[in-house]
Parts: C-alpha cells; structure tokens; sequence
C-alpha cells in the first residue's frame, strides 16, 4: 500500500520583460523625440499589462492546482506527517519499535484460548473460527470433560458432538473437522498432535493459522498467526500491501528475527482486539499514534477512545475462563449453567 506523494511543482510562466535601448538617451535629442519615445514605451506598457495579468492568473491557478493536489494525498509509508515515502529500512525499524512497545503495554500477551494440552489446544483452534474465543472457552470444558483424548472424539456420535459445539457455529462442519483430525491422530499418529507444519496441515480443518498457533504455543516453535486482526493491523502499519494471509506472513517474516514470531502474534492481536478495532480505532487511546501511518483512522478524541477499549483496558474480562496468572484483568465468565472450572 505504498504510494508517492504527488508533488506538483508551479512554475512561474511566461514573465513579461520589457525589449528597449538604454533609459540614458543621446545628448541633443529634441523634446519631440523624447515625447514620441515616452509616448512608444507608454503604449507597450499597455499592451504588456493585460498580457502579464492573463499570465499571472493562469500561473496562480496553476499553484493553487497543485497545492490542492498535494494536500489531497496522504504520505503513504510513513508515520503520519511525513513529507516523503518511507525507506524500506525505515519501515522495518518503525516495525520493529512497535513490536518492542507493544511488548511494555501488553508484556501478559499470551493465546487466549483455554487449553491444557496440544489436542485441547488443536481442537479449541479449530473451533475458533467464525466465533470468538470466548464462546470457545466456555464450550470447551464439556466437550473435553467427555472425550479427552483423540481415540474418544473419533469414535463418538456426531450428533453428541454436534450438540457439544453448536455454541462456537457451524457446527456440523466442525464436527467433522474435529472428528476427522482425532482419527487421523489416532490412526497416522499414535494419538498424538505431531510438531512439525507439514505434518498439521494435513489433519482435516488445519490450515497454516491453526498450525503456528499449536506450534507456537504448544510446542515452542516459532510461527506467525495470520489472523483477521493481525492482517488489518500489518496493513495498517503498512508492514505489506498484500490481503493474502500467506503472503502477509512471508512478508511479516522477513522484518522480525523469528524468534519474535509468536509473542509478536500475540502482541498485535491483543492490539487489535483491545484497541485498534476493525470499524472504530482508539487512536486516541493507543500508546504507538508516533509509530502510527493510520493515525486518525478511528476515534482521536482521548476521552471517546478511551471508552472504545474493550477487555482488561476496559475494565472487562478477557477471553479465558482460566488466564494466566499474570493477566491483569478478570477471568471471563463460564457459560450460563455451567459451573467455574468444570472439565478440568
């Protein structure tokens, strides 16, 4: 989403400059001569006036033209105000200070799906999808109290499970997915969720998303979750152009060392989750406005952005029923007739 900036430059055209002899005359010129000469200089004058004016309109409306063309384009690539099109360099170390600031305001970033193990974890991801995790989290503790491990959800009746999830949507075709993944674990894998990408993205329901959210989280390799928080905000951070998600992370990779790729995921989606939201940004509640190119997108007046924040920042809960003990915030609440902690 690079453009330049339009710079249109008006030049002054056509000034008028008077042709003539030297104003120091010969000696002995006769006063008839002078006049006739005054009276030749002053009738040029008045044909060069109405010239130069139509030329100073014309150039005037030209300035005007093109400062009006300026102001109209917005510096893409650049933190807001800038004067020119960001540097590749200069994109990456803006980048990469977001990552670091992000880091101070949100150092408890962490998945927010409930999980205890790689299956819990696998299964809560793919549930996720078209539903918050919320609804996940408190759907999740009945569906694992009565199949904990894959062996039990792949020989269920998908009409129980389907009754399990209807909560989290779709859930017929997620109960496919689930129970097509746990067959294939129990089947290809001895019952356990392997570690490596190629080996996930071949379990039915898993895409490259769900992959580095298990890998990341569950085993400790590095991964960047494309999500639709993290591809708004990398576009609106102006880190790629692109909407494609494996694009997105091909390009997010090259500007971050990859040991920051999955606490950088966290980091930009508890930012988009909290802050800078789809329809209505904070901007004027958010901590990064000097790093951001976006600037103004969303609500700027400090005291309405600040009632836009939702979760901790907002004085809500989060998403997990059991966060981390370092989450500021409260845990969120278990679904209605569902007492705290069951399926644990």
């Amino acid at each position: 989403m690079s453009n330049s900036p339009v710079r249109a430059q008006a030049k002054g055209a056509g000034r008028v400059s008077g042709e003539g002899n030297s104003a120091v005359g010969e000696r002995g010129v006769s006063k008839q001569a002078k006049a006739a000469k005054g009276t030749e200089r002053e009738a040029g004058a008045a044909q060069a006036e109405p010239a130069k004016a139509a030329t100073s309109g014309k150039t005037a409306k030209v300035a005007k033209t093109a400062k009006s063309a300026k102001a109209s384009v917005k510096p893409v690539g650049g933190p807001a105000g800038a004067a020119k099109p960001e540097s590749r360099l200069a994109m990456v170390r803006r980048a990469r200070k977001i990552n670091r600031e992000l880091a101070e305001v949100f150092p408890y970033a962490h998945p927010e799906l409930d999980f205890r193990n790689p299956f819990e974890l696998l299964v809560a991801t793919v549930l996720s999808a078209q539903t918050t995790d919320l609804r996940v989290n408190q759907t999740t503790p009945a569906l694992f109290a009565r199949y904990p491990t894959p062996e039990d959800l792949a020989a269920a009746v998908p009409e129980e499970v389907e009754e399990l999830i209807r909560p989290t949507g779709f859930f017929r075709a997620k109960t496919k997915s689930i129970m097509g993944l746990a067959a294939a674990l129990r089947d290809d894998f001895g019952g356990e969720v392997p570690g490596r990408l190629e080996d996930l993205v071949k379990l039915p329901g898993v895409g490259r998303k769900t992959a580095f959210v298990v890998l990341g989280n569950a085993f400790g390799v590095p991964g960047i979750t494309v999500d639709t928080h993290f591809m708004r905000l990398a576009r609106r951070w102006r880190w790629t152009e692109s909407d494609d998600p494996v694009k997105i992370e091909a390009e997010v990779a090259e500007i971050f060392p990859k040991s920051e790729w999955t606490m950088l995921s966290h980091r930009v989606i508890f930012h988009g989750r909290r802050i800078c939201h789809a329809r209505k940004p904070a901007c004027g509640a958010c901590p990064i406005t000097h790093l951001c190119p976006s600037y103004g997108e969303g609500e700027t007046d400090p005291e309405k952005a600040r009632k836009l924040l939702k979760y901790e920042m907002g004085g809500l809960p989060g998403q997990r029923l059991n966060p981390p003990a370092d989450y500021p915030g409260r845990p969120a609440p278990p679904a209605p007739g569902v007492a705290p902690g069951a399926g644990e």
